[in-house]
């Protein structure tokens, strides 16, 4: 189950980031309590959920706390690696913005560790 909600995890979050993220998006993320950046982690959130449901159906209370603490953790990931990029005045063409953006990605995916341990921790027998 935990294999598979990783797999998932990270279908979704290609989707999310690199499909589904609109300009509008993008361009909000770095202003913080904008509804861009919000609808962006939002986005991340409600996916999740569909990952949980399906992995996990029988701990509704539980996957829904897991999903509301993945958009906060979601939303500031990404406000603070905008921040300081842009605060940095670098951009694609300087190493120093994919070193930010592959942190920005292994927190992400640090994060849906993260939760699926505490999924694993509360499931166990």
């Amino acid at each position: 189950m935990v294999l598979a909600a990783l797999v998932l995890f990270q279908i979704k979050h290609y989707l999310a980031d690199f499909h589904w993220q609109s300009q509008w998006m993008v361009t909000n993320k770095g202003r913080y309590g904008h509804p861009g950046g919000l609808a962006h982690a939002g986005l991340h959130g409600g996916l999740s959920l569909v990952v949980l449901a399906a992995v996990a159906p029988w701990a509704p209370l539980l996957f829904v706390s897991l999903v509301l603490a993945e958009i906060a953790a979601h939303y500031h990931i990404d406000w603070f690696k905008v921040r300081i990029v842009t605060r940095s005045g670098i951009d694609e063409n300087d190493p120093a913005y994919w070193h930010w953006l592959g942190l920005d990605q292994a927190l992400h995916q640090l994060t849906y560790l993260a939760m699926l341990a505490v999924l694993a921790i509360a499931l166990a027998p």
